[in-house]
């Protein structure tokens, strides 16, 4: 095994930069470690905001600029924040994922290979496993392995699909910032005999269908940059604007744990909503129409939406709700006026690099592109990114403050 471990080190050695941000790189291990374990997307938020809370609990205790979120550790003299931030990453993530421990000590290795002198290493060791021990106790029974307890309804003998429908109970998770999953809890979608339920569903039919002539290349585009789902990308649009000169290493421990802690309470929020309305689906509803009681909407039976439909209930907008939240962190951080170099890649859409002049701007285009993709009615994205930006207003205002 020391054989095995010591080769794998050696090339992942070869392979790496010196100077690597190691923010950067266990966030990456962190998305790749529960890749790998096939962690649904919503239990990766999770994940990440432990991972992401412990490294800026270790470099807040090197560089004290802002109140702790739980864990109040002090740093001796000497101690490496870098270094501290990788143990703490590291010993969260052994503990969420013990089978891949032999990879993550392999990581830690390369993180802690230009850490010569004993006594740093020491002590930076020892405040990288407080933070990560203090976040593990906070969050043992938070709920979030809770057993699906949803029930479909049917009648005896008869098929329906059987699916589990995710997500039911991550609504009684406890959150990172918010009091509690329905702090925000919005009002029911439109009565289906209104005029902006007609709206909202002629929008859908129009330019959400998988044969639709309405939808623009452009707009195909952006649906299917946005189909991915999880952490990633709303983690890389913090990433990028990390990269802005001048900014220091606790600064970004902190944007990165904000971002991640109001992901993580979003999907909270909207999966109580979510089961709380239990509203149908564009692919429900336009091949149903005829249930609705408004003429305005006429049924088509074959209709299929351009993006395969997620697995829980439509209202609302789960990446609207986290593009809300995350979009207020960044304002916070960066403005709301242009932001230089504010662009992305997506596995969704390889080749094409989005870029935005304004946090705002990227905000608007995720919840456009789940109406283009057909998952999502007009209504449920307005209402998504209004209940986000409440919870990114409550991470900002009340957690990880600037120290007077």
């Amino acid at each position: 095994m020391k054989v095995a471990r010591a080769a794998v080190l050696a090339g992942v050695l070869a392979a790496s930069p010196s100077g690597a941000d190691v923010l950067g790189d266990w966030t990456d291990t962190a998305l790749a470690t529960a890749a790998t374990a096939k962690q649904l997307p919503y239990i990766q938020t999770r994940t990440l905001a432990m991972v992401q809370v412990a490294m800026f609990e270790a470099v807040n205790a090197v560089d004290t600029r802002y109140t702790p979120y739980r864990v109040k550790a002090t740093a001796s003299p000497g101690t490496s924040a870098e270094a501290a931030a990788a143990v703490a990453a590291h010993d969260i993530l052994v503990a969420l994922f013990p089978s891949q421990s032999t990879k993550l000590d392999v990581a830690l290795d390369v993180s802690l290979v230009r850490v010569t002198d004993p006594g740093v290493r020491a002590s930076s060791t020892a405040l990288g496993q407080r933070a990560a021990a203090g976040i593990l106790a906070l969050r043992a029974s938070d709920g979030w392995d809770a057993p699906n307890l949803w029930k479909p309804a049917t009648a005896p003998g008869v098929y329906i699909p059987t699916a589990l429908p995710i997500g039911w109970g991550w609504g009684k998770v406890m959150p990172w910032v918010l009091e509690r999953g329905d702090q925000f809890s919005p009002a029911p979608p439109p009565p289906l005999t209104s005029a902006e339920w007609a709206r909202d569903y002629n929008e859908s039919k129009s330019v959400g269908g998988r044969a639709s002539t309405a939808r623009t290349p452009a707009q195909t585009e952006a649906a299917l940059f946005w189909a991915v789902t999880g952490p990633t990308l709303y983690t890389n649009a913090a990433r990028v604007l990390m990269d802005i000169p001048g900014r220091s290493l606790v600064q970004n421990a902190r944007l990165l744990a904000l971002v991640s802690m109001a992901e993580a309470d979003a999907l909270i929020a909207v999966f109580d909503a979510k089961y709380t309305y239990n509203f149908w689906r564009p692919l429900t509803a336009i091949r149903d129409g005829d249930l609705d009681q408004n003429d305005a909407t006429a049924p088509d039976p074959g209709w299929e939406p351009f993006l395969d439909t997620p697995m829980h209930p439509e209202y609302p907008c789960a990446h609207c709700i986290i593009a809300g939240a995350v979009g207020v962190v960044l304002e916070r951080e960066f403005g709301t006026g242009n932001v230089r170099g504010f662009r992305l890649k997506s596995p969704g859409a390889p080749q094409a690099v989005h870029s935005w002049e304004r946090v705002a701007d990227f905000v608007e285009e995720i919840s456009n592109a789940r109406v283009w993709g057909g998952m999502h009615f007009r209504n449920s994205t307005v209402v998504g990114t209004a209940m986000g930006r409440k919870v990114g207003e409550v991470a900002c205002d009340k957690f990880l403050r600037p120290l007077k």
